[in-house]
Protein backbone atom coordinates (compact mmCIF):
# COMPACT_ATOMS: atom_id res chain seq x y z
CA UNK A 1 0.00 0.00 0.00
CA UNK A 2 2.52 2.47 0.92
CA UNK A 3 4.25 1.83 -2.38
CA UNK A 4 1.40 2.77 -4.33
CA UNK A 5 0.67 5.71 -2.47
CA UNK A 6 4.74 6.92 -3.03
CA UNK A 7 3.92 6.64 -6.73
CA UNK A 8 1.25 8.46 -6.96
CA UNK A 9 2.31 11.39 -5.05
CA UNK A 10 5.79 11.36 -7.26
CA UNK A 11 2.93 10.92 -10.47
CA UNK A 12 1.23 14.44 -9.05
CA UNK A 13 4.29 16.02 -8.12
CA UNK A 14 5.57 15.62 -11.71
CA UNK A 15 2.11 16.79 -13.09
CA UNK A 16 2.43 19.39 -10.68
CA UNK A 17 5.86 20.63 -11.53
CA UNK A 18 4.96 20.30 -15.18
CA UNK A 19 2.07 22.22 -15.46
CA UNK A 20 3.44 24.76 -13.15
CA UNK A 21 6.50 25.40 -15.55
CA UNK A 22 4.60 25.64 -18.52
CA UNK A 23 2.44 27.89 -17.63
CA UNK A 24 5.20 30.51 -16.09
CA UNK A 25 6.89 30.42 -19.83
CA UNK A 26 3.94 30.55 -21.21
CA UNK A 27 5.24 34.11 -23.12
CA UNK A 28 8.16 31.89 -24.49
CA UNK A 29 7.06 31.73 -27.91
CA UNK A 30 6.62 35.30 -28.16
CA UNK A 31 10.38 35.80 -27.30
CA UNK A 32 10.04 36.74 -23.60
CA UNK A 33 12.27 34.14 -22.18
CA UNK A 34 15.41 34.38 -20.06
CA UNK A 35 18.21 31.95 -22.11
CA UNK A 36 18.08 29.56 -19.43
CA UNK A 37 17.88 25.95 -19.99
CA UNK A 38 19.67 23.82 -22.75
CA UNK A 39 20.56 25.26 -26.30
CA UNK A 40 18.55 23.58 -28.89
CA UNK A 41 21.25 23.67 -31.45
CA UNK A 42 20.59 24.86 -34.84
CA UNK A 43 16.87 24.58 -33.97
CA UNK A 44 15.50 27.70 -32.11
CA UNK A 45 12.10 28.05 -30.57
CA UNK A 46 10.68 30.47 -33.74
CA UNK A 47 8.37 33.14 -32.71
CA UNK A 48 6.15 32.41 -35.80
CA UNK A 49 2.68 30.30 -35.38
CA UNK A 50 4.45 27.52 -37.21
CA UNK A 51 5.89 24.35 -35.85
CA UNK A 52 9.27 23.67 -34.20
CA UNK A 53 12.08 21.47 -34.69
CA UNK A 54 13.64 20.44 -31.49
CA UNK A 55 16.74 18.51 -30.46
CA UNK A 56 15.92 15.86 -27.32
CA UNK A 57 18.58 17.34 -24.81
CA UNK A 58 19.75 20.07 -26.85
CA UNK A 59 23.74 20.07 -27.92
CA UNK A 60 23.70 16.53 -25.46
CA UNK A 61 21.58 15.04 -28.03
CA UNK A 62 20.14 10.85 -26.50
CA UNK A 63 22.64 9.75 -24.12
CA UNK A 64 22.94 7.54 -20.92
CA UNK A 65 23.22 9.78 -17.88
CA UNK A 66 21.72 12.79 -19.11
CA UNK A 67 18.46 14.10 -17.05
CA UNK A 68 16.01 14.32 -19.66
CA UNK A 69 13.13 14.81 -17.34
CA UNK A 70 14.95 17.85 -16.39
CA UNK A 71 15.83 19.07 -19.68
CA UNK A 72 11.67 18.60 -20.70
CA UNK A 73 11.07 20.67 -17.80
CA UNK A 74 13.13 24.03 -18.37
CA UNK A 75 12.00 23.28 -22.55
CA UNK A 76 8.66 22.78 -21.66
CA UNK A 77 7.25 24.87 -24.53
CA UNK A 78 6.28 22.33 -26.90
CA UNK A 79 3.15 22.54 -29.21
CA UNK A 80 1.12 20.44 -30.81
CA UNK A 81 2.91 19.74 -34.60
CA UNK A 82 6.28 20.47 -32.79
CA UNK A 83 8.89 17.95 -34.18
CA UNK A 84 10.86 15.94 -31.55
CA UNK A 85 14.51 15.14 -32.96
CA UNK A 86 16.38 12.31 -31.43
CA UNK A 87 20.00 12.13 -32.69
CA UNK A 88 22.22 9.12 -31.02
CA UNK A 89 25.21 7.36 -32.28
CA UNK A 90 24.69 3.90 -33.93
CA UNK A 91 25.63 1.55 -32.20
CA UNK A 92 29.50 0.71 -32.62
CA UNK A 93 31.89 -0.80 -30.81
CA UNK A 94 32.71 2.18 -28.62
CA UNK A 95 29.26 3.41 -28.03
CA UNK A 96 26.11 1.78 -26.37
CA UNK A 97 23.06 1.17 -28.11
CA UNK A 98 19.92 3.19 -27.60
CA UNK A 99 16.47 3.57 -29.02
CA UNK A 100 13.25 5.18 -28.17
CA UNK A 101 10.36 3.90 -26.95
CA UNK A 102 7.02 5.53 -26.31
CA UNK A 103 5.66 4.24 -23.08
CA UNK A 104 1.49 4.08 -23.12
CA UNK A 105 1.16 5.69 -19.88
CA UNK A 106 2.63 7.51 -16.42
CA UNK A 107 2.40 4.55 -14.48
CA UNK A 108 4.74 2.81 -17.32
CA UNK A 109 6.75 5.79 -17.81
CA UNK A 110 7.31 6.26 -13.52
CA UNK A 111 8.91 2.21 -13.38
CA UNK A 112 10.25 1.98 -16.69
CA UNK A 113 8.03 -0.53 -17.96
CA UNK A 114 8.61 -1.45 -21.54
CA UNK A 115 6.57 -4.88 -21.66
CA UNK A 116 3.60 -2.57 -23.70
CA UNK A 117 5.71 0.18 -24.71
CA UNK A 118 6.10 0.86 -29.02
CA UNK A 119 9.60 1.75 -30.42
CA UNK A 120 9.62 4.76 -32.26
CA UNK A 121 13.25 4.59 -32.85
CA UNK A 122 15.74 1.37 -33.41
CA UNK A 123 19.42 1.72 -32.44
CA UNK A 124 20.37 2.41 -35.61
CA UNK A 125 17.69 5.78 -36.46
CA UNK A 126 19.71 8.02 -34.40
CA UNK A 127 22.63 8.82 -36.53
CA UNK A 128 23.47 11.58 -38.58
CA UNK A 129 20.35 13.92 -38.55
CA UNK A 130 18.76 11.22 -36.32
CA UNK A 131 14.85 10.84 -36.88
CA UNK A 132 11.62 12.89 -36.30
CA UNK A 133 8.99 12.71 -34.20
CA UNK A 134 5.87 15.18 -34.49
CA UNK A 135 3.61 15.89 -31.64
CA UNK A 136 0.06 14.90 -33.69
CA UNK A 137 -2.01 15.30 -30.92
CA UNK A 138 -2.69 17.06 -27.53
CA UNK A 139 -2.24 14.09 -25.18
CA UNK A 140 0.82 12.99 -22.90
CA UNK A 141 3.48 11.62 -24.78
CA UNK A 142 6.50 9.53 -22.29
CA UNK A 143 9.19 8.55 -24.22
CA UNK A 144 12.02 6.13 -22.94
CA UNK A 145 15.52 4.52 -24.09
CA UNK A 146 14.71 0.62 -24.16
CA UNK A 147 17.70 -0.80 -24.13
CA UNK A 148 19.69 -2.99 -21.77
CA UNK A 149 15.56 -4.18 -20.59
CA UNK A 150 15.11 -0.93 -19.18
CA UNK A 151 18.17 0.04 -17.24
CA UNK A 152 19.07 3.08 -19.73
CA UNK A 153 15.56 4.22 -18.62
CA UNK A 154 15.70 3.37 -14.87
CA UNK A 155 19.55 4.34 -14.24
CA UNK A 156 20.79 6.23 -17.07
CA UNK A 157 17.89 8.88 -16.51
CA UNK A 158 16.47 8.17 -20.44
CA UNK A 159 13.16 9.23 -20.20
CA UNK A 160 10.87 12.23 -20.14
CA UNK A 161 7.68 12.93 -21.16
CA UNK A 162 5.90 16.11 -22.87
CA UNK A 163 2.20 17.32 -22.38
CA UNK A 164 2.04 19.58 -25.94
CA UNK A 165 0.20 22.92 -25.67
CA UNK A 166 -2.35 23.88 -28.37
CA UNK A 167 -0.91 26.54 -30.32
CA UNK A 168 -2.68 30.28 -30.42
CA UNK A 169 -4.27 29.18 -26.79
CA UNK A 170 -3.29 32.33 -24.02
CA UNK A 171 -3.85 32.33 -20.48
Amino acid sequence: MGSLFAQALFAMLLIASMVAVSTSNKDWQHGNYSGWGYNHGPYHLNKTNGSNKIVVGGSEKWHYGFNYADWSLKNSSFYVQDTLVFEYDPPNNTTRPHSVYMLPNLWSFINCDLSQARMVGSPTQGGGDGFEFVLKSWQPYYFACGEHNGAHCKDGMMRFFVFPKLRGWHY
